[in-house]
Parts: structure tokens; C-alpha cells; sequence
């Protein structure tokens, strides 16, 4: 099969070719249909060590596809089923894993291969995709899954004023969200203006630039601070940002993946009072199901700018360090 291979930091990703897959006793191979191509993977490319990615890996964690192969112990799936997979891999039967909450298994790993024609992983890792969604959209239900538990963890209120600082994919499926739970004002603020119309289309009511007057550039298009502020990029000096921003006994919810330490003063927050809650992954039982019933709109696939083939995923990844004016771009095999 065809796979597309991280070698080292500094070095683009190469199409190379593999052995294709075979299962385990508890695992299926699936035929990718798509894989999107997620912040954290360019985050993984530039500071491997501590996601323990060496040279070789494959990357991609937001996977659908049909099922081609089955272990000897697997129940529950047939040959051609089309199903989304939820990429941490726990050990299957601790408390955390019966509860459907694998992100929190001691063991848990977060899986790659989703850059590839093929990729292994454990029956219960796989959700059935709803009759009505097309399979290369189910993609999508992974990070639907991540922004869904950021407002979950928030414990956002209906009638709650929300801002979020960051217009990439996370940040508008967020503003998605937190429109359809309720929230009064939904803020999508980001340093550029080019994602301004989809951020609008999924649920922002306003839309504002990033910079030196964040703060008061929200108070005036949210009727005062807003009671929650969620910071989606994971820059230095964000969360100091969002903290000045948010209003008094508000909460700040840490969601972007800075890596390499931060600059943030707890002044700000000490004397505010506030909550500062940070957020990863999801829970498969519940909040993935509901990510994939909600595919079923055909809202979230306005996220979607691109779908390629396996070939050009070098360049398009190089690209996506640059900030382009993409936003999910969607790999998909059948297209080399």
C-alpha cells in the first residue's frame, strides 16, 4: 500500500510504500476513505519527543473508512461496513474503558496511520457511520468529538456570552457547538479575516480581529466580557489574552496545543477569580456518537476546503505550517 511517512523535524513527509496491513485477534483493517489533516499532526512533525514519534511513523488520527479484514475475536462488524474511528486506544477493560472513556486509560495511545490506503485498529475503536452521511465525511465526527467535549468541559449555560480566540477547525466547530447549546453571543475572533464568512455560516454571531484590543474588541460586540473565553490556537501569550478578556468569576478553557511553555502572568486571573479549565480528546460513548448523529445536518462539512489524493500531501502539509487560507483539508486514497 501507499503511506505517507514522517522521517524527521525539518524533513517534508515522503509517499512511500508498505506492506499492506493484516488484523489481530481484536483489531480490523480498514480501506481509508479519508483521514483530515489536524493541527497537532504539524504540531507532531515539529516536536516529536513528546508524542514518541520516531522516524517512519504515519501520521493521521481522523479516520473513516470500510472495513476490508476482521481479527479472529472480532464481533459486532462485518466486511464493508463503513465506520469512523475514535484514535485513543485504550487496553479495552480497565474502569475508564468499560466506561467508553478510553482518553483516560492509563494505556491509552493516540494512534496514526489515517495517511495511508490502509490502517489496523482495534474493533472497539470503531463507531458504525449513520445511514445518510457520505464515509469520507465521517471524518469529520473526530473533531466534532473534541470541540463538543470543550463545551462540555466549560459547562457552558444557555444564554452564556462566548468567545472564541482562533478560526481554525477546532475553534469554528466550537462556535458550531456552542450556537446549537444555547450560548446568547458566539464571538469567533482570529488574526486574519478570511475565515470570517464560515466562521458565520457555522454559528459565530460576530466576527473580530485579534490583536492589542482583543478585549475590547469582544466587550463591544458581546454586550461586555463574555462569561467564557476559549483559546483554540495554542500561541504564546494567548492565555494571558483570554484571561484579560473574560469578565469577572469567568472561565478561560485552554484548548490549543502550545508547545514549548508559555508567557502568562496569574495575576490577571488571581484578581478576576477565574476558572481556567483545559480540555483534551473526548468521550467515545457519548460525545462521538453525538459528533456523528450531527454530520447528518450537512453543517459541519462547510469546513471542508480540500480533498486530495495521498500524492500532494507533502506540499499540502508544508503549506499548512504557512497559515493558508485552507481550512480541513480531507485526504483521500482513492483520489492518487
Amino acid at each position: 500500500m501507499k503511506a505517507v511517512v514522517f522521517d524527521a523535524v525539518g524533513v517534508p513527509l515522503s509517499v512511500e510504500t508498505r506492506p499492506d496491513p493484516t488484523p489481530g485477534a481484536d483489531e480490523v483493517v480498514l480501506r481509508v476513505a479519508s483521514c483530515g489533516i489536524c493541527g497537532s499532526d504539524l504540531h507532531i512533525t515539529e516536536d516529536p519527543a513528546p508524542f514518541g514519534i520516531g522516524s517512519g511513523f504515519v501520521l493521521g488520527h481522523e479516520i473513516a473508512g470500510e472495513v476490508v479484514a476482521l481479527g479472529a475475536d472480532v464481533r459486532g462488524l462485518r466486511i464493508g461496513d463503513g465506520v469512523a474511528v475514535v484514535p485513543m486506544r485504550g487496553c479495552g477493560h480497565c474502569a475508564r474503558c468499560l466506561a467508553g472513556d478510553p482518553a483516560r486509560c492509563p494505556e491509552m495511545q493516540l494512534i496514526g496511520g489515517g495517511y495511508a490506503e490502509y490502517v489496523t485498529v482495534a474493533a472497539r475503536q470503531c463507531r458504525l457511520v449513520p445511514e445518510g452521511v457520505d464515509l469520507a465525511d465521517a471524518a469529520l465526527a473526530e473533531p466534532l468529538s473534541v470541540a463538543l467535549h470543550c463545551i462540555v468541559r466549560s459547562g457552558m449555560k444557555p444564554g452564556d456570552r462566548v468567545a472564541i480566540v482562533g478560526a481554525g477547525p477546532i475553534g469554528l466547530l466550537v462556535a458550531f457547538w456552542a450556537r446549537r447549546m444555547g450560548a446568547s453571543h458566539v464571538l469567533m475572533a482570529d488574526i486574519h479575516s478570511h475565515q470570517r464568512e464560515r466562521a458565520l455560516a457555522l454559528g459565530a454571531t460576530d466576527f473580530a480581529l485579534s490583536g492589542e484590543r482583543l478585549a475590547e474588541n469582544l466587550a463591544d460586540l458581546c454586550d461586555g466580557p463574555p462569561d467564557i473565553v476559549f483559546e483554540c490556537v495554542g500561541r504564546r501569550g494567548l492565555l494571558q489574552a483570554a484571561s484579560e478578556a473574560v469578565r469577572l468569576q469567568g472561565k478561560v478553557i485552554g484548548v490549543g496545543l502550545c508547545i514549548g511553555g508559555d508567557e502568562w502572568d496569574p495575576f490577571v486571573a488571581l484578581s478576576k477569580e477565574l476558572e481556567l479549565i483545559f480540555t483534551v480528546f473526548f468521550h467515545q460513548k457519548n460525545e462521538f456518537g453525538v459528533a456523528l448523529d450531527a454530520l447528518t445536518s450537512g453543517i459541519p462539512q462547510q469546513l471542508i476546503t480540500d480533498r486530495i489524493g495521498l500524492s500532494p500531501v507533502p506540499q499540502v502539509f508544508e503549506g499548512l505550517r504557512r497559515r493558508t487560507t485552507q481550512c480541513k483539508v480531507l485526504i483521500q486514497p482513492e483520489l492518487s
